[in-house]
């Protein structure tokens, strides 16, 4: 089966006028469609660079990024980007805020309306369509800020550390609901986190880069033995703690 996305010997480096500082090193992996790949690495390594590059908020300098066989220039608009922060519109409502892709693509069409509709029921959000953010939970804006993602049927979903700001409580709850949902809709995932716990209750695969500048270290296939266990429940299982340990130390490993 041909990946979904493949990335081939990516580099970058930031510029600046007292010289360059190398952020990513002759990185190449690829994500199958329908996976949920994580990515974890020690902080300021550039995983949130490494999913600018894959979003095409900035250029590759060097390498490659192919999304369904094509060049990723050209189609920025099969991929939905979710932020640590919610960005609601507090003088929208919940329903004009997770339609708002639709209304700037001009793509409000009675199809793209009922799936959006069907989100809110499904996702229990309907009876608040009509409220302002600052009325709902935490927990309610990132799954509206889903929502409104997956309103424009991206091909590949980029969560760069989409929990970070929710207190643990919360957190537990919502890495759950966004999992669902994600499998749910048949999307395939990249989630950018800092917490192991997160990477290994969530992943198919993590993605183990080294210290800035970030090379891979490891790609670790996880595997629990029943496989339709939600990230609350893999985090019971006895596989989990082996998975953490592995990755604390492939982490914690001297070199690169």
């Amino acid at each position: 089966m041909t990946p979904l996305l493949e990335v081939s010997h990516v580099c970058h480096a930031y510029h600046t006028l007292t010289g360059e500082t190398a952020a990513l090193s002759d990185l190449t992996f690829s994500v199958e469609e329908g996976e949920f790949f994580v990515i974890v690495g020690p902080s300021g390594c550039g995983k949130s660079t490494l999913l600018s590059l894959l979003s095409g908020l900035i250029p590759v300098e060097e390498g490659t990024i192919r999304l369904s066989q094509s060049p990723l220039a050209g189609h920025q608009t099969k991929i939905g980007y979710m932020l640590q922060k919610d960005h609601l519109f507090e003088w929208r409502t919940v329903y004009r805020n997770v339609v708002l892709g639709l209304e700037i693509q001009k793509k409000e069409t009675p199809e793209n309306v009922e799936h959006v509709e069907q989100m809110l029921k499904d996702y229990g959000l309907f009876a608040f369509k009509d409220s302002r953010p600052s009325e709902l939970s935490g927990g309610m804006r990132q799954r509206a800020a889903l929502i409104r993602t997956l309103a424009l049927d991206p091909s590949l979903l980029l969560l760069d550390e989409p929990f970070s700001a929710l207190d643990y409580q919360t957190r537990l709850n919502v890495c759950d609901d966004v999992y669902k949902i994600i499998k749910k809709e048949k999307k395939t995932a990249i989630l950018v986190t800092h917490d192991l716990s997160e990477a290994v209750s969530m992943a198919d695969r993590i993605l183990i880069l080294s210290k800035r500048p970030a090379k891979i270290r490891r790609i670790l296939p996880v595997h629990f033995s029943d496989e339709t266990m939600t990230p609350m429940q893999r985090r019971q299982a006895p596989e989990f703690k082996d998975y953490f340990n592995e990755i604390w130390k492939e982490l914690n490993t001297d070199g690169q």
